[in-house]
Formats: C-alpha cells, sequence, structure tokens
C-alpha cells in the first residue's frame, strides 16, 4: 500500500512551495548549501507571545507557594520571605502580594526564638493545603504517564542516562512530582536505576529497560492514528504551518520542501552514524525538539534548559538556530527577555488545544488563585458602596442643617 503525506503538509506546499508535486521517494534538488547557511528572519506572533503573558500572574502565584512549602514545617516568618523577593522576581513588597492574592496562605504570630517578640509568620491556608492534596492525586493518577515520559528522556539520550540533577531540573516543564526521585524512582527498578544521591556529587538517572511501545514519537503515532481513520499509510511529517503574513524567500521555500521529504528519522533512534552537519541530522534534531516539547506540559520549554541537554541529545552548540529556521514548526518566543521554543501546532489563536492530562493540576491552582481575587473583588465592591452610601448619609444630613 503506498504512503501518502500529511494533510496538513500537503497544503502547506500547494500553498507556498507550488509547483510541487509529492511523491513518496522525490529527488532532493536543492543540497548545495549548508544547513548553517541558511537564514530565516524572526518574525514576532502576538497569539503566541500573550499565551506566555496569560501565565505570568499564575506563575508568580506559584513561585511564593514553593518559596513557602519548600520551608521546614511549611512555615516562614514574613521579613525572612520578604528578603527574597529578587529571586522569587516578585516586583513589589510581600505584603502588596498578599493583599492581592488572598487565600494562599494564612498569617499569625510566632517567636522567631524562644524569648524573641512574636513577628508575624505565614503557613499555608486550608484552601492551599486542599489544593496540594488534589495534586497529589492527580500525579497518583497519571503515575504512568510520568514514569513513560522519563523513560522516552531517557530513551532519546545517547548513552541512555542522564543527570539526575538536570531532571530535577526539568520537573515542572514535564509535570514530575517534586519528590519523583525519591518516591517514584525506587518503586520502578524495573525501568530505572539511581547512581549517586541527587544534589550530593554527580547523580545519574539510567534507564534499565528499553520500553519499545514507548519508543515512538508524537509525530508517528499521528500518522498512525491518520492511517487507522482513512485507511492509508501515511508517511510521519511535520506538521508545517508558517504563521498569518509570513512568507519565505524563494530558496529557503525549496530548501524546506527538499528537507520536509527527506525521510522522517525518530528521535528514539541510534543516530551516532550520522554527521552533525548533514540534513539527515537536521531532520533527527527537528524531531527531538518536537518530542521534547510534545512531551512539556505546556508545549514550550526556555531555551536555556534545552541547551542543559545538547551533550545528552548530541545537539549542535548552535541548536537554537532550529527553531527560527523551522518557524512553520516552532516558534521563538523572546517574551519576558527569555527565549522559549514553543510548539506551533500545539496551538490554535494563542490557545493551548494540546493538553496534557497533567495540566489537571495547574488548573486546580488556577482556580484557588482566581477565588482570592473573586474575593478581593468583592470585598473591594462593598467597601466602595459602604462609602458611597456613607457619603450620601453625610451629604443628605448637611443639606437637613440648613
Amino acid at each position: 500500500m503506498p504512503f501518502r503525506t500529511h494533510s496538513s503538509f500537503t497544503r502547506t506546499l500547494q500553498r507556498q512551495l507550488k509547483p510541487a508535486a509529492i511523491s513518496a521517494n522525490p529527488p532532493l534538488r536543492l543540497q548545495i548549501r549548508a544547513v548553517s547557511s541558511l537564514k530565516v528572519e524572526w518574525r514576532r506572533d502576538p497569539k503566541l507571545d500573550q499565551a506566555i503573558e496569560n501565565d505570568k500572574r499564575y506563575q508568580l502565584c506559584a513561585r511564593v507557594v514553593r518559596e513557602v512549602l519548600n520551608e521546614p514545617g511549611q512555615v516562614i516568618p514574613l521579613r525572612y520571605l520578604e528578603k527574597r523577593r529578587e529571586r522569587m522576581r516578585l516586583k513589589f513588597t510581600v505584603k502588596t502580594f498578599l493583599d492581592r492574592n488572598p487565600g494562599l496562605f494564612d498569617a499569625y504570630r510566632d517567636r522567631i526564638k524562644p524569648k524573641s517578640d512574636p513577628v508575624p509568620f505565614l503557613r499555608p491556608s486550608d484552601r492551599l493545603r486542599g489544593f496540594l492534596e488534589e495534586e497529589e492525586r492527580i500525579q497518583g493518577a497519571n503515575e504512568p504517564l510520568i514514569v513513560s515520559k522519563l523513560c522516552k528522556l531517557l530513551m532519546m539520550s545517547k548513552d541512555k542516562v542522564i543527570s539526575a540533577d538536570k531532571l530535577l531540573h526539568v520537573k515542572r516543564e514535564f509535570g514530575f512530582p517534586n519528590d519523583f526521585m525519591v518516591n517514584l524512582i525506587p518503586r520502578y527498578s524495573q525501568y530505572f536505576r539511581l547512581v549517586g544521591s541527587p544534589g550530593e556529587g554527580k547523580s545519574f538517572l539510567e534507564l534499565v529497560s528499553y520500553e519499545a511501545e514507548w519508543a515512538k514519537s508524537a509525530i508517528e503515532k499521528r500518522a498512525e492514528e491518520e492511517a487507522r481513520s482513512t485507511g492509508i499509510r501515511v508517511r510521519p511529517n511535520f506538521n508545517v504551518k508558517l504563521p498569518p503574513g509570513f512568507f519565505l524567500k524563494k530558496e529557503m521555500r525549496e530548501w524546506t520542501r527538499d528537507w520536509l521529504e527527506l525521510d522522517y528519522i525518530s528521535p528514539y533512534a541510534d543516530v551516532l552514524h550520522l554527521d552533525q552537519a548533514s540534513l539527515e541530522m537536521e531532520k533527527r534534531t527537528v524531531g527531538v525538539f518536537h518530542e521534547l516539547l510534545s512531551l512539556s506540559l505546556l508545549k514550550r520549554i526556555p531555551v536555556p534548559i534545552l541547551g542543559k541537554f545538547t551533550e545528552d541529545y548530541r545537539l549542535s552548540n548552535a541548536f537554537s538556530s532550529v527553531f527560527t529556521r523551522h518557524s512553520g514548526i516552532f516558534y521563538m518566543s523572546l517574551k519576558g527577555n527569555i527565549e522559549t521554543a514553543m510548539l506551533r501546532e500545539a496551538y490554535k489563536d494563542g490557545v493551548l488545544i494540546d493538553r496534557d492530562p497533567l495540566l489537571e493540576i495547574k488548573d486546580k491552582f488556577v482556580e484557588l488563585v482566581e477565588m482570592g481575587w473573586r474575593e478581593r473583588r468583592e470585598r473591594m465592591r462593598t467597601r466602595k458602596e459602604e462609602l458611597e452610601k456613607n457619603l450620601e448619609m453625610m451629604a443628605s444630613g448637611n443639606i437637613g442643617t440648613h
């Protein structure tokens, strides 16, 4: 049965790369230009930038919450927290933060030392503790997904082993529990071996068992699903979707067309035989980043974090140029003065549509934060109405005296 190209890929070629006749094994016409010499001008995508902007307030709340939860007993003197504003990237006082985001913490007074005067302390509110219980429940329900993500990250690496500290550093990007190294890894000794102790010198997480069923990328799964629904074998390939008003120059269009027609290389395949500067390695590199972003919670990861894995995944030191060179697959946001790689196909009009099951945790946290915001607005409205009422009464009283 013959292969056919992915439908959106075909439409994109017809629209921008015409007259491109697509066949299963077309000749490669343009290979004289080196990959590194091809430049694509960066273009801002306001809708994808806004997706990052919309999460800033919730992320700030999450940073402050983590700071308190990481304290012994999950309590902290307010003045100690105030001293950490720069680390939390908090641009106003902690008291202002608490006023703007009620419902996260309870304030109480206690002594720092036995004979010292009582000072304000903060501890998680009952609402926040309820959220933490929900978070644990959701993580437990999705533990097989978390285990498979960890395995996939290791399976893509060249030696099937990654620094434990690196994995701890990206736990929030992929939705791993805070204590996954301590509580989850030991329960799955059939998949993982932890060498050393994280945070205490060099330590590594090693893959013990390679599960073939997990060695399928999001691209390959999509092709299989389309083949099942249409009855036609589909070539795995990238979904190219250039933003409105964005066009590639002719030379880049031709290069992209030929590059897309190269066979797809799975990020789980052994590529030790490939030259780092080859077109095939470029195809594999794009595949690795596509898979990493597909495994992430928000289908976006800051570029500096991705850069920590260049050696593990055999990536070029100039890997970030991939995101602008393949701007129909990725978007490089500069929002907040941080380069963030985003997967275009995961978003529609700036809204994330490819939702990870673990995002239920974020949804619960957003509900918690917004509940506090609503209550604050209601209190402010009530105060305003009372003030206006008092002013009216005072005005009517003054009128009555004349």
